[in-house]
């Protein structure tokens, strides 16, 4: 009968009580030790004693006493640059445009704060604001409303056909002479006034006002070139409608033998508020 020869089998040594326990806690210690040694090593940073950066806020200049102010220098100018002015344009503007388009977000957040729109025409390079007029509550009025007088409007409106005629043609842009300028006022002028010389004053008045809103730029003594601003400040629309009112009125006049002065002013549009508004 053979016998089968039997590998002797090792038994675990049960370790005595507590430590199992302290084994386990020295293990995870020591676990816990080294995976804190390769993060040290893996990061030379915090051995050089790095501090972790400031938010972005933290770091922006202190322009004036007590500036709590979050924005940087030069979208605050292009903030209160649209406030003041009537419009931005990216071909006169060329620096601030590209300020705007970069952190539009943020300063689009800022005038809404206002209740005031941002509107941006990337066709035409204009920026401009617009006050908010349909909210669910009231809301204070931070922007006004200049209305044209009617010689005022007679350039506009003849402004505005140039404009469209030039461009429809091929033209790069609009030019116009101060004559022409006259010559247009005074056709629409009331006939039997002989005064030329208040005539010629009022509209010299609505031309500088034209220039002063950079609708009209001079280029030279005399001589003007209509900007793109004009395509927004009368649309289609509304040149139709100022075109005929003009007649209608200048009709009135002529049959009435009166002269009405010249600071009559364009009849408002509630559905097309003045896209071109300034700080009340």
């Amino acid at each position: 009968m053979s016998e089968t020869a039997h590998e002797p089998v090792e038994q675990p040594v049960e370790p005595a009580a507590g430590e199992a326990a302290d084994d386990v806690v020295a293990g995870s210690a020591t676990a816990t030790t080294l995976e804190a040694d390769e993060s040290a090593e893996a990061d030379p940073a915090a051995e050089a004693g790095f501090v972790a950066p400031r938010p972005a806020e933290a770091d922006l200049p202190v322009l004036f006493a007590g500036d709590t102010g979050t924005l940087e220098p030069d979208v605050r100018e292009v903030l209160v640059r649209l406030l003041r002015q009537r419009y931005l344009s990216a071909e006169a503007q060329p620096s601030h445009w590209r300020t705007l388009l970069a952190h539009q977000p943020v300063i689009e957040s800022r005038l809404h704060d206002l209740y005031v729109r941002l509107v941006v025409d990337h066709d035409r390079g204009l920026a401009f604001k617009r006050q908010v007029r349909d909210a669910d509550v009231p809301v204070p009025v931070l922007l006004r409303d200049e209305p044209y007088s009617r010689v005022e409007t007679v350039l506009l409106v003849h402004l505005r056909a140039l404009y469209q005629r030039e461009r429809g043609a091929g033209e790069a842009a609009a030019r116009v002479d101060l004559e022409e300028l006259e010559q247009t006022a005074l056709s629409f002028a009331d006939p039997t006034s002989s005064n030329l010389a208040v005539r010629q004053r009022e509209i010299r008045s609505a031309v500088a006002r034209l220039v002063r809103e950079r609708i009209l730029e001079e280029e030279s003594q005399g001589r003007y070139r209509v900007l793109p601003i004009v395509d927004v400040v009368l649309s289609v629309d509304r040149l139709t409608e100022l075109t005929r009112w003009l007649r209608e009125d200048t009709g009135r006049r002529e049959h009435s033998g009166g002269d009405g002065a010249g600071d009559d002013v364009v009849p408002d549009d509630e559905s097309e508020p003045d896209e071109l508004e300034v700080l009340a």
